[in-house]
C-alpha cells in the first residue's frame, strides 16, 4: 500500500478538504475518495524515502492529551470516526501530531479499526491506550474510553509536572553555586595567587590547594570538558542497556529523600491505570500487566508480575499484592474492600487519589528541604574560598606583630 496526500471537495456541500489516504495506486486512491463522497482535485504520492519521511515524529504529552480530549468530545457529539479524525487533523497545531492523525485516518478509511490504525504508532499510543480504545470500540463506548484516557493522561502529566516544577528553584540555586565557584576560581583566585607570589613564605595548605585547583581550571579547562563529555556519553549509553535501565529503576526506589516520592508515584500510576482498565472491561490479568508496565519502572513491574502469577494461580488480588516490597499498604487494603463490595476499580481509584494527594505534600516538603541544604553547601564552599584567600594575610600580620 502506498500513501497519497489529497485535496478534494465534498460532493454534497462543496467544502474543501485535504488529508492522506492509502491505496495501491493513484487511480485506486481516487476511487476511494469518490466512494467516500469527495471529488478529488489533486492526489500526490507522499515521499516516504526523502528526508521528510525520515524525520522521527516527536509528540509531546500535551499534544496527545489535547488530541484525546478533543477526540472524545467529537465522538461523543455523534461525528463519524473518519470525520472526527479529519477535523482533528485540520485543527491541530502540532505538525508531528497531524502526521500521526493523517496516518490513522488513512488506515481507518482503508477499512482498519481505530485500534489497528493507532497500533502502527507505538511511540505515541502505548499498550494501555490501545487496549482502552479496543475495549471502547467493542462495547460501543469509545467516547467514554477516550475521556478516561484523557483524564488519566492529565493526572499523570500533572504529577510529573509538579515534580519537575519542585526541582526548578533548587536547580537554579545549584547553577548559581557552580557559577560563583567557577567565577572565583577563574577570575579571583589567579589574581590573589599573583599577589602572594612575591611573598617569600610558604602559603597555608588550604591556599595551596585552592591555587592548584584554580591553575588546573584555568590552564587545563579542556580536559574538564572532555571528561564531562565522555562521562555524559557513557552514562547515556549505559542507561540504554538492560543493566542500566534496571540500575536506574532500582536507584529511584532506594535513593534517600526521594525514594518515598517515587514509591507513591509508581503506586498511584498503577492503581489509577488499574481503575481505568478494569472499569472499561479489560480482564484483571491483562490490567495488572499493563498497569505495572505503565508505572514505568522495571523493578516495580517485576513485583507486579510476581503478584500476577499468584492471581493466575487462583489467589485474590489483595492477597497477591500484600507484603510486596514496593507495593504500598493501601493498594492491597483497598483491593480487599473492592473485592468484598464488587467495586474493585472504584476502590483502586480512591487509593490512587490518596497517593496523589500525599505526593503533592511530599513534593512541597522536599522542595522546601532542599533549598536550605543547597544554601548551606554554597555558604561552605564560598567560606572555604574566602578563608583560603585571607589566611596568608592573617599569617603575614601575625608574623609582623
Amino acid at each position: 500500500m502506498r500513501r497519497f496526500n489529497y485535496k478534494a471537495r465534498d460532493s454534497k456541500t462543496g467544502k474543501a478538504v485535504k488529508g492522506a489516504i492509502q491505496a495501491e495506486n493513484e487511480m485506486s486512491a481516487g476511487k476511494l475518495l469518490l466512494e467516500q463522497g469527495y471529488v478529488p482535485d489533486s492526489i500526490i504520492e507522499e515521499d516516504t524515502n526523502g528526508w521528510i519521511g525520515k524525520i522521527k515524529t516527536r509528540i509531546s504529552a500535551k499534544d496527545r492529551i489535547v488530541f484525546t480530549r478533543q477526540f472524545a468530545t467529537l465522538i461523543g457529539a455523534g461525528l463519524p470516526l473518519s470525520n472526527a479524525l479529519r477535523t482533528l487533523s485540520e485543527q491541530t497545531e502540532s505538525k508531528g501530531m497531524k502526521m500521526v492523525i493523517d496516518e490513522v485516518l488513512s488506515q481507518v478509511e482503508a477499512g482498519k479499526s481505530l485500534h489497528e490504525a493507532c497500533s502502527k504508532h507505538p511511540d505515541v499510543f502505548n499498550q494501555v491506550y490501545l487496549s482502552l480504545i479496543q475495549a471502547g470500540e467493542s462495547s460501543g463506548t469509545l467516547d467514554l474510553a477516550l475521556k478516561r484516557l484523557a483524564d488519566q493522561q492529565e493526572k499523570d502529566e500533572s504529577m510529573i509536572s509538579k515534580i519537575r516544577g519542585a526541582m526548578v528553584y533548587p536547580g537554579i540555586i545549584l547553577f548559581v553555586i557552580i557559577a560563583v565557584v567557577v567565577f572565583m576560581m577563574v577570575m579571583v583566585v589567579p589574581q590573589v595567587a599573583n599577589l602572594y607570589a612575591d611573598m617569600d613564605k610558604e602559603l597555608p595548605t588550604a591556599t595551596q590547594v585552592l591555587v592548584a585547583i584554580s591553575n588546573f581550571v584555568v590552564n587545563q579547562w579542556y580536559i574538564i570538558l572532555i571528561f564531562l563529555g565522555v562521562f555524559v556519553w557513557i552514562f547515556i549509553q549505559f542507561r540504554k542497556t538492560e543493566t542500566g535501565i534496571r540500575w536506574i529503576a532500582s536507584f529511584k526506589l532506594h535513593v534517600p529523600i526521594f525514594k518515598n516520592l517515587f514509591l507513591r508515584l509508581y503506586n498511584a500510576r498503577f492503581a489509577r491505570t488499574m481503575q481505568m482498565l478494569l472499569s472499561t472491561g479489560v480482564s484483571l490479568l491483562d490490567s495488572m500487566d499493563m498497569a505495572g508496565e505503565a508505572a514505568n519502572n522495571v523493578v516495580f513491574f517485576e513485583q507486579i508480575k510476581m503478584a500476577e502469577e499468584k492471581v493466575q494461580g487462583g489467589k485474590p488480588l489483595s492477597t497477591s499484592l500484600k507484603d510486596k516490597l514496593y507495593i504500598m499498604p493501601l493498594v492491597p487494603q483497598m483491593s480487599s474492600i473492592g473485592e468484598e463490595s464488587g467495586k474493585i476499580d472504584e476502590m483502586l481509584g480512591k487509593a490512587a487519589q490518596v497517593y496523589e494527594d500525599e505526593l503533592d505534600e511530599q513534593i512541597a516538603a522536599i522542595s522546601t528541604m532542599i533549598e536550605p541544604v543547597l544554601m548551606v553547601i554554597m555558604a561552605l564552599l564560598i567560606g572555604f574560598i574566602v578563608l583560603a584567600v585571607l589566611m596568608p594575610i592573617y599569617s603575614l600580620v601575625s608574623s609582623i606583630g
